[in-house]
């Protein structure tokens, strides 16, 4: 487990402070850009006419991407930094609200057909609150789709333990700016424990390989066992029972 040193004034996960370099790193990373977001597209299928739910926006590349396959979407995030870069993309005609997942949702009950909660999860200590929140805002029969750090990635790290549910902090640089980023690991098992628990059926989980052209752009990253994926996310699409 790494731990950290920080300043008081200088918050974990503080995406405000830099916001405008996180977005522009977003567009066009091997990880997001040709991996991770591709998948989420990929997994809710047709989405034309559906009303999704956005979970931690961001800057909105995701939310433009399903209204331009005819999704209505609705976006929030915590940052408010990050909401008036979506805003600056999706315009007016998309709801954006600020909001946290640690607490109520400002949104009726059955309010939307799918939720997409893309990169968010593993921010949170406590699943039980944030997914009834969520099984509480799909319509029966709703779909929630996840993509979260792959359970996985903490073997990399000395003395690892698998099984076990811990906080890893890590320093991210990107645009000059340094901001420390903390997660919380979790084995699989605790992952579809809390899905089951809070009312969802378990329908996919996919390790995807990675966006056609990928290996084209980044043939450094392309080498013998990273041929196929990135064992990196894990993504899941659960049903609201």
């Amino acid at each position: 487990m790494t731990i950290y040193s920080w300043s008081a004034k200088q918050a974990a996960n503080d995406y405000d402070s830099f916001a405008e370099a996180y977005s522009a790193s977003n567009e066009t990373s091997l990880f997001n850009a040709y991996y991770e977001r591709p998948a989420m597209l990929d997994l809710p299928g047709d989405v034309a006419g559906r009303r999704i739910l956005d979970v931690g926006c961001g800057s909105g590349p995701l939310s433009a991407a399903l209204r331009d396959r005819g999704a209505i979407v609705t976006g929030f995030d915590s940052s408010t930094k990050m909401l008036e870069l979506a805003r600056r993309r999706l315009g007016d005609d998309t709801a954006l609200h600020t909001a946290d997942l640690g607490s109520p949702l400002p949104f009726p009950d059955a309010a939307f057909d799918d939720v997409v909660a893309s990169l968010v999860l593993h921010y949170l200590e406590d699943w039980t609150t944030p997914l009834a929140e969520l099984r509480r805002v799909l319509t029966p029969g709703g779909r929630l789709i996840v993509s979260v750090d792959h359970p996985s990635i903490g073997l990399v790290q000395p003395g690892a333990d698998y099984f076990a549910t811990y906080k890893h902090s890590e320093e991210w640089t990107l645009g000059g700016h340094t901001a420390l980023m903390t997660f919380r690991r979790r084995p699989l098992h605790a992952m579809t424990d809390a899905f089951t628990a809070a009312g969802f059926r378990i329908n996919v989980i996919s390790e995807p390989f990675p966006a056609p052209g990928a290996r084209e752009l980044f043939p450094d990253i392309f080498v013998d066992k990273l041929s196929r994926a990135f064992v990196c996310f894990l993504f899941f699409v659960l049903q609201a029972d």
